[in-house]
């Protein structure tokens, strides 16, 4: 972030993003570098750019940005979030053993149980908000703890600054996945993380253009040591991604905002509809984690999860839905609707699925900014159609 916008309030220095870097020309919009090799002025001088996979102005800007955002001393783009999580399990070795939130997502967990495994690294899954349990997982050879909240997709909330605490005092690791609320809402190093990572293909990106993963870390070694993983691994983000990036947070606030007015609008309406048994989202006074939620973000996100009474409604209902798109992903100005059972979550072991509640009834809903009304008209048809459907079978 330039320190000229770094007093800003987070609208502003979103805006931003970008304008103040380039000295030349004075372009608004931070140009596209796309080469991938720079001019060295002599022998043992450089411009600070060498080669594209260790630095690149466009990423430059992007990485900056998302670490001042973050609170962070160091931003790392890499080209999608999986990349980006992968970057970061670098830092472990034979024998290290992670904790990591119980519900989480999918491929978090084919990461972790069918490549990192291969490699000697081992997770324990908890409910990170329950001390007891985080206690008795931790053994000598615990290096982190890595942390989704909300988690996707039952929105379960975590007591981060608690969570953050506790590892501080074991010596170990917080890593916080900040996707589903974003900067704008949400900082977790302000809370005690030591790495926070995006997928920035959801929120940040916005437009579901754009695949990327961002990593920001806390302390001088810790981030000497992710420049070191990102270089060598090589998973870094394409000049062009990293423009489509940057264009995408600059409207990061106002879109955050109607993402979160709209979800609580869909919610409360799935919440009294007779057909629908339990609607996740921390937004709701019912939710367990609402406080939590309340004291640590400033915000909500614009994604949640609804359980309907009968799984029978679940096929006609997303073949029904027209405005609303039966589509994998979220974060996007589009609404997209998905079925994690056997989409997002189709490699968690059944047992683990059902523990947690993502069995054959639940339905994640990505709210996007088209108007609530026309959204909920077009839930509430789908969900009527299906019923005359198996009613009248």
């Amino acid at each position: 972030m330039n320190e000229q916008h770094a007093h800003l309030r987070i609208e502003s220095q979103l805006a931003q993003i970008g304008s103040l870097e380039e000295p030349v020309t004075g372009a608004i919009s931070f140009p596209i570098y796309q080469s991938t090799a720079f001019r060295h002025p002599r022998l043992g001088q450089s411009t600070g750019f060498d080669y594209a996979r260790t630095k690149s102005p466009t990423r430059k800007v992007l990485e900056d940005a998302i670490a001042g955002l973050e609170s962070g001393d160091a931003g790392f783009a890499c080209s999608s979030g999986m990349a980006a999580l992968q970057t970061i399990f670098a830092l472990f070795s034979q024998g290290d053993h992670l904790i990591v939130s119980l519900d989480l997502y999918g491929g978090t967990y084919r990461l972790l149980e069918k490549i990192m495994s291969r490699f000697g690294v081992t997770a324990t899954y908890v409910d990170t908000n329950d001390l007891d349990a985080l206690e008795s997982s931790c053994n000598p050879n615990t290096k982190a703890v890595l942390i989704e909240t909300p988690t996707n997709p039952l929105m379960m909330i975590t007591d981060l600054e608690l969570v953050c605490g506790w590892a501080k005092k074991k010596g170990i690791l917080s890593i916080v996945d900040n996707t589903l609320l974003t900067p704008f809402f949400q900082r977790p190093i302000e809370l005690g993380a030591d790495i926070v990572i995006h997928s920035a293909t959801k929120y940040l990106g916005g437009h579901n253009d754009v695949l990327a993963g961002l990593i920001v870390t806390k302390g001088n070694e810790l981030s000497e040591q992710m420049a070191f993983l990102h270089n060598s691994i090589g998973a870094v983000l394409s000049p062009q991604d990293s423009w489509l990036l940057v264009r995408g947070m600059k409207t990061l606030a106002i879109r955050m905002e109607r993402h979160q007015h709209n979800a609580a609008q869909v919610a409360n309406f799935l919440l009294q509809h007779p057909q629908v048994e339990s609607v996740y989202y921390p937004g709701l006074e019912s939710h367990p984690g609402y406080e939590i939620q309340k004291r640590q973000s400033s915000g909500n996100t614009g994604i949640f999860s609804f359980k309907l009474r009968d799984a029978r409604y679940v096929e006609p209902i997303l073949r029904h839905i027209k405005l609303i798109a039966f589509a994998e992903s979220l974060g996007g100005v589009e609404s997209l609707m998905t079925y994690p059972a056997v989409q997002t979550h189709a490699d968690i072991p059944e047992e683990i699925r059902r523990q947690i509640g993502v069995d054959h009834r639940l339905l994640r809903y990505s709210v996007g900014i088209e108007h609530a009304d026309d959204l909920i008209a077009d839930l509430a048809r789908a969900i009527d159609l299906a019923h005359a459907e198996i009613e009248g079978a």
